[in-house]
């Protein structure tokens, strides 16, 4: 049986050489060119089994040729490789019909292992390419954890399997949900968002499901619910952590069944979704204490992403500087350049508040300084006036009150000014109560003496407030 033909197009001499080199020892013939041109060529020859190509080269982008090739030799597998290492690559690079996109620099026995994979893999098991044209980047990073996430993407996007996304917050687990929606076969149809974490427990089903004219006291009229108003499209649900009991009884019965049921109504209602959850918190503490459902967590993390903090990809705090620059000027704040020194200090900060706590930092010193190139004697000053709250003895800090302003300010700024419904202290009491026993609870295996001791908090008053909270039976409770 004669040896697979690899198709090799880089204009870069090198990789040629290491990519022939590494290809010849797995048992495979390999071509190089260093032009578009004479890839066309062969391919249209009728030459090659698989085609490896660069995006950047002298004379054609390599994306281009992806329609074409598919269009002549619809059996020809494409692995794209690029340098670029941005989303839009790795979603392009999938939609017009690549078999895997390969960021720069790569692993050789990883890009071996797709080359094995592609050759065995059947035509009819690739997805249908199509011609997405978009250039707005919605997620910005070239780290190595930014390229595991836009292959991800790259990859589920045309699919409707259910995708779980943690990470702490601040890390734009909306943006990856959205960039799955945006750039998938259900982008023509609704993104809906429901926070779990700022709805009243006792109006989440209703919010998720709907209700019908007379269900409950103040049910004047029929409401649709997110379900309802996603019909087609894609269902975020953030902070599924935060979602009571109940609640999550029923969207298990909908993830089970694929039909759920308006509050008060009897005629099951088919669900036309794709959900995507999102977390901060560890749903794993949270099932051994018995305040999530297990049944649940397996329906929702079909596939798991983590989004990485930004701690984790500094390398990537210059490109977001620069996209939180060049916002600020699209929105009308002045032109401004960050300084070097000014970067680098950026670059040794720990970010407890990840790319927000960037994005939000970068607004301000646009709008309140005057200097056309910031310095860092400014950065000294706005990292120094986080005034973070102190918790504990070990001086880890987390901006506790500014979490706070910030969800009131959106909820009367999403609201139009609104007032909200009365008992706005209890219910922002009952909130801060809740994580907090919560995760003392998971610290102490449910051991209630110990959390108790922590929390300052006679034992019989932890128990009311449990109660109180609706925070479920926990297991394992000394």
């Amino acid at each position: 049986m004669n040896a697979a033909t690899v198709l090799i197009a880089d204009d870069d001499s090198s990789i040629r050489t290491v990519l022939t080199q590494a290809l010849g020892r797995a048992g495979y013939d390999v071509r190089t060119t260093g032009n578009a041109a004479t890839l066309w060529r062969w391919v249209s020859d009728g030459v090659g089994d698989l085609v490896i190509t660069d995006v950047i080269m002298p004379d054609e982008n390599g994306l281009d040729l992806l329609p074409r090739i598919r269009k002549l030799r619809p059996d020809l597998r494409v692995i794209v490789m690029s340098a670029q290492n941005t989303l839009l690559t790795a979603v392009k690079a999938a939609e017009r019909g690549a078999f895997e996109y390969l960021p720069k620099p790569f692993d050789l026995s990883e890009l071996v292992a797709v080359v094995n994979r592609a050759l065995a893999t059947k035509p009819s098991d690739q997805a249908p390419a199509n011609d997405y044209g978009a250039e707005r980047l919605p997620i910005v990073g070239r780290s190595p954890a930014m390229q595991d996430i836009y292959r991800a993407v790259a990859r589920l996007m045309n699919t409707d399997l259910t995708v779980m996304i943690t990470g702490e917050s601040g890390t734009g687990k909306e943006l990856v949900a959205r960039a799955l929606h945006d750039f998938g076969r259900r982008r023509t149809g609704p993104f809906v968002a429901v926070n779990m974490a700022a709805i009243p427990r006792e109006l989440i089903e209703s919010e998720l499901f709907g209700h019908e004219k007379g269900s409950f006291t103040g049910a004047l009229n029929r409401v649709s619910g997110r379900f309802e108003q996603a019909e087609g499209g894609t269902l975020f649900l953030d902070e599924i952590g935060d979602m009571p009991p109940e609640a999550q009884t029923r969207l298990l019965r909908v993830l089970q069944d694929g039909r759920y049921t308006s509050v008060g109504g009897r005629t099951p209602i088919k669900a036309n979704v794709r959900i995507v959850a999102a977390t901060h918190r560890d749903l794993t503490q949270l099932i051994k204490v018995g305040m999530f459902r297990e049944d649940l967590f397996y329906r929702l993390n079909v596939v798991p992403l983590r989004i990485p903090p930004l701690r984790q990809r500094l390398e990537d705090i210059p490109e977001l500087v620069n996209h939180f620059l060049a916002q600020g000027a699209s929105e009308g704040l002045p032109s401004k350049a960050l300084g070097p020194a000014a970067l680098d200090r950026l670059k040794h900060h720990r970010w407890p508040g990840n790319v927000r706590e960037l994005e939000n930092m970068m607004k301000r010193m646009i709008a309140l300084y005057n200097e056309p190139v910031i310095g860092v004697d400014v950065v000294e000053l706005e990292i120094a006036g986080a005034a973070p709250v102190q918790l504990g003895d070990e001086g880890q800090s987390a901006t506790l009150s500014g979490t706070i302003e910030r969800h009131l300010r959106d909820y009367f700024e999403g609201h139009n000014g609104a007032l909200p419904p009365r008992g706005l202290y209890d219910r922002v009491l009952r909130e801060l109560e809740r994580p907090l026993i919560t995760l003392t609870l998971i610290a102490t295996r449910g051991n209630q003496v110990k959390a108790a001791d922590v929390l300052g908090l006679n034992r019989n008053t932890l128990r009311k407030k449990i109660r109180e909270l609706d925070l479920g039976v926990v297991r394992g409770i000394q």
